[in-house]
């Protein structure tokens, strides 16, 4: 399983806008075409995390082919009004990704 956190800005007033449009989007085939095994929102002080988590190794090369489908592009640009990146500098989502650098599961 592979996991991506992505680390963004967001008023407090707009949780529910950005569920309805993750709800809407997690409706369609895209989560299953891109892997996506399971995808948490949280809220904290303005900012905003993206928890999704992957049936493969590494989701990356899904999300890369699921960037050219419309349904994708249509989700990122209904997002823009209220999400917006924590770095000014910000380019692609991979660089508003956390990096894990502790992960721990129980042994079997």
């Amino acid at each position: 399983m592979y996991s991506t956190l992505i680390v963004a800005r967001m008023a407090d007033a707009s949780n529910a806008d950005v569920a309805k449009i993750f709800g809407d989007f997690d409706a369609t085939e895209m989560p299953h075409l891109m892997g996506t095994r399971r995808r948490e929102l949280f809220f904290y002080r303005g900012l905003y995390f993206h928890l999704q988590d992957f049936d493969a190794p590494d989701g990356g090369d899904a999300i890369e082919e699921a960037k050219t489908d419309p349904r994708f592009q249509r989700i990122s640009t209904d997002l823009r009004p209220f999400i917006d990146p924590y770095d000014p500098n910000w380019k692609t989502p991979a660089d508003a990704m956390a990096t894990r650098f502790y992960h721990w599961t129980p042994s079997s």
